[in-house]
């Protein structure tokens, strides 16, 4: 790989050690909407575990990791402890030919961990978010940014104020998928980021909450799109489980189906679905064929246990899709 050229990918945000345990003794019960689950153990008991397993994560290092292995010259910014865990994740981040000279190493801190909590296919997280301080590096020429979840102190730093004005001036792409404390904060705080915004990738659950819909309120799909494109960004790329995802530009509404396997464990699969998605777009592929191939990406994520485990190196997908040559988007 040549280290002149100039990076396709700068992934933005935080990274986690993740601690995977599935479990069969536990139930869910539904409040009276039939619709909120609480996963339910017995207070006090000793729960069996059928299997336990660890790994480098979080929204940032997982689309690292996926778009290096599609291909792209990759980077991360990322901040990490002192400790063993941030050692290993810098470790795992070299074996992918991940870029680290953006990764901060902050003395006296411990590196972010979840606790991911497996049943019946559907996951529950435990998050450690350590307090980090942001500040955007030189990372010099790169085509596509992009932008997600980080710690509540993303707030009161200059990060989104530095990436919009870097995004601003050197007029690279910009890719953003807001994190849990984001979209706390509301991303209506931040006109000028979504106004440089190439594409928001977003799931239907995070749509909703971005534009105020209440639980039980039906809108449509189309509306949801443009309500969003209203916000700034050129693209909009929704992801909706089982129902597939949909995209729109302001002039086309795409929607793509899913590709049917057993699920595993779905932590990642947006993940997965981003840097497919991203790949394809960094190599000049239409918004409806990187939809297919954030999908088949995802579609693989999901037969495994871990965020990292299934996703796919470029040759691995290109072989996929010509499985799947008549998986297509289609206008809605």
């Amino acid at each position: 790989m040549n280290d002149n050229k100039p990076f396709d990918l700068v992934s933005i945000g935080d990274s986690t050690i993740d601690t995977f345990i599935r479990i069969h003794d536990a139930t869910v019960e539904y409040g009276v909407n039939h619709q909120e689950g609480k996963i339910c153990i017995p207070y006090g008991a000793k729960i069996p575990v059928d299997k336990i397993a660890y790994g480098v994560a979080g929204n940032a290092a997982n689309v690292a990791v996926g778009t290096a292995r599609l291909g792209l010259k990759t980077a991360i910014y990322t901040n990490l402890g002192d400790d063993d865990q941030g050692k290993r994740i810098r470790e795992a981040f070299e074996k992918e030919g991940v870029d680290t000279r953006f990764v901060k190493t902050e003395p006296d801190k411990k590196t972010n961990l979840s606790v991911v909590l497996t049943f019946q296919g559907e996951r529950t997280i435990f998050v450690y978010h350590q307090d980090w301080s942001y500040h955007l590096p030189d990372i010099g020429p790169v085509s596509w940014v992009y932008l997600t979840s980080m710690a509540e102190t993303f707030t009161s730093s200059n990060i989104v104020d530095e990436v919009y004005h870097f995004v601003a001036k050197t007029h690279a792409k910009l890719a953003f998928g807001p994190g849990t404390y984001q979209l706390k904060a509301g991303i209506g705080r931040y006109p000028k980021i979504l106004e440089v915004c190439e594409i928001l990738i977003v799931n239907m659950e995070e749509a909703k909450k971005i534009l105020d819909i209440g639980e039980g309120q039906i809108v449509d799909t189309k509306d949801i799109l443009s309500k969003l494109l209203m916000l700034g960004p050129k693209h909009i790329v929704i992801t909706d489980g089982a129902h597939g995802s949909y995209a729109t530009n302001g002039q086309n509404n795409l929607k793509l189906g899913i590709i049917p396997v057993e699920v595993i464990e779905k932590t990642g699969a947006g993940d997965a679905y981003t840097s497919g998605l991203l790949a394809a777009l960094a190599r000049g592929e239409t918004l409806a064929e990187a939809m297919v191939w954030g999908t088949i990406n995802a579609s693989f994520e999901i037969r495994h246990v871990g965020t990292q485990v299934g996703l796919l190196k470029l040759a691995d997908l290109e072989k996929e899709r010509k499985k799947h040559g008549r998986f297509k988007a289609v206008n809605f």
